[in-house]
């Protein structure tokens, strides 16, 4: 019999912890903290806080950063600011989602949980959500979050639904302009040359860098280099249309190698690789080489994101102390298109588990942060003691700013829309070169060149998750074998046809079946 209730046991806890059950086994999963009672409360004074009164201690599972939250200055101040204190909990740098699957299937009693926005964790969250482990949030942030409604995008909040409802509190992603062609100005004022304006324009300068040797290396001038992995070029690829992977033809979102512009873009590119106006170790180039190429002084033009222009700067000016390099601006093709991807989705997600104690109080917390001063000095600190405030323009001081405010957004769960794309430029102002850089691709460039990722906003799609990487990466490294020689143009055919079986067509229905409905 002994023997008989310990199987019976073990079935139950393995059932319990099981990550296809998901749903937590405790009892106490929708408690709230105001069925909670103080000890020894039936005995106390008067003058003793009621227990309903008696803010609860909540748990929040964080992703992983370098350091500990709980004695981060920003824990310290949303302590004082909201009245709840928090034990803050992170995933592991490795393997996260494997660590989070045991705490939800566990029935761990976290009462927020903050994970990444990407494809991977949108897809355990829309998992969780509908398998029944995570709280249904719309009622509680229509009692306890007018915060939550007012200052987040609706937009976002209706793109973080699954089957309709809200199971978490999306923390958006600043739209950015991220890559683009890094080019030597005093290169071009070398050959003589301004800016190119349209890819006729960018062709010569090329040339100019290939045949007037400004850098002074002879033959070993490298006009452009790129990586291997980097066969869609940025600036060039959205001068055909197609500066993300998936773009609108025609009413359908498309990805690239589908689209009737693929083959003239990669013939383009062929083409300038044959003259030798790109690096001809491209296909087997990591990122690391391109850029010592070009800080090298090399190189004239690099592929590269804003926020690396610091350690580049820095580099190439200690290599060639007259050097100096901007970014080139969109550029034209024949018919007028040009584009820079311009990033859009979520930063982060936080849902709360059907296993926390306290729902509504996680709700109130979540909805006191985005009290519009609790907010802004959560995100970036006290005014003439971590920013300065100067013509609407948000400044940080340092080493202060750097020291107690540079984690601060792995504190956020949702984000007052409106002002944060402002409070946000203070980190960038750390360094004044890479505002610059941010500004150049972002504030200063005209709103038609920044194209947002149409996908971005897209909900959890099983064909389009499970087939994107694979679809990628076939994508990419067709195209390079096509740049390169390696492939000739008459097999494109074959490999759209191979691309559509390898799960294209079912990602393209799915896309389309869902862009349909949101599409304006």
């Amino acid at each position: 019999m002994l023997k008989k209730n310990k199987k019976m046991l073990l079935v139950s806890l393995t059932a319990c912890l099981s990550a296809s059950s998901l749903v937590a086994c405790s009892s106490g999963g929708t408690s709230s903290s105001s069925s909670t009672s103080a000890p020894g409360s039936s005995t106390a004074s008067s003058s003793v806080p009621t227990a309903a009164a008696v803010k609860p201690e909540l748990k929040s599972l964080q992703i992983w950063q370098k350091d500990d939250y709980n004695t981060y200055p920003v824990a310290t101040y949303l302590e004082k600011a909201t009245g709840y204190k928090v034990q803050y909990d992170m995933l592991p740098q490795d393997k996260p989602q494997d660590k989070l699957n045991i705490l939800i299937a566990s029935g761990e009693a976290y009462d927020a949980v903050t994970i990444s926005g990407t494809t991977d964790f949108k897809a355990l969250y829309s998992d969780y959500a509908k398998k029944g482990a995570l709280v249904d949030l719309g009622p509680l942030i229509d009692k306890y979050g007018p915060n939550i409604k007012a200052v987040i995008d609706p937009e976002a909040l209706e793109a973080a639904k699954v089957d309709g409802k809200l199971y978490a509190i999306p923390t958006k992603s600043t739209k950015t302009v991220n890559t683009d062609l890094y080019i030597r100005q005093d290169w071009l004022d070398k050959v003589g040359l301004k800016m190119p304006t349209t890819l006729d324009e960018l062709v010569t300068v090329l040339k100019a860098f290939k045949e007037k040797d400004p850098g002074g290396n002879g033959e070993g001038n490298i006009p452009l280099t790129v990586g291997g992995d980097s066969s869609f070029i940025p600036n060039i690829v959205g001068a055909f249309g197609m500066p993300n992977f998936w773009n609108d033809v025609n009413g359908k979102l498309t990805p690239r190698v589908l689209d009737p512009a693929f083959k003239d873009y990669a013939a383009f590119v062929a083409d300038l690789f044959k003259q030798g106006l790109i690096d001809k170790e491209f296909a087997a180039n990591k990122a690391a080489a391109t850029k010592e190429k070009f800080t090298s002084g090399k190189a004239g033009i690099l592929m590269m994101n804003w926020s690396d222009v610091p350690t580049i700067a820095d580099a190439l000016t200690k290599n060639i102390p007259t050097a100096k390099a901007t970014f080139i601006p969109a550029v034209k093709g024949k018919d007028g298109k040009t584009g820079l991807s311009a990033s859009k989705g979520f930063d982060r997600i936080t849902f709360i588990p059907k296993a926390s104690k306290h729902p509504e109080d996680a709700i109130k917390w979540m909805n006191a942060k985005l009290e519009k001063d609790t907010f802004r000095t959560m995100a970036i600190g006290e005014e003439n003691k971590h920013y300065t405030l100067k013509d609407g323009a948000y400044s940080p001081i340092q080493p202060i700013f750097t020291d107690e405010r540079n984690q601060a957004n792995n504190f956020l769960t949702g984000t007052d829309d409106k002002n944060y794309p402002i409070y946000w430029q203070a980190r960038v102002r750390k360094d004044m070169r890479l505002y610059d850089a941010w500004n150049s691709l972002n504030g200063l460039a005209p709103e038609p060149t920044k194209v947002t990722d149409l996908l971005g906003y897209a909900p959890y799609m099983v064909e389009f998750s499970k087939n994107f990487q694979t679809l990628n990466t076939q994508s990419n490294d067709y195209t390079t074998k096509l740049i390169f020689g390696a492939e000739p143009f008459t097999g494109i055919d074959a490999f759209i046809a191979k691309f559509k079986s390898s799960g294209g067509d079912a990602s393209y229905k799915e896309v389309n079946d869902w862009y349909a409905t949101v599409k304006k």
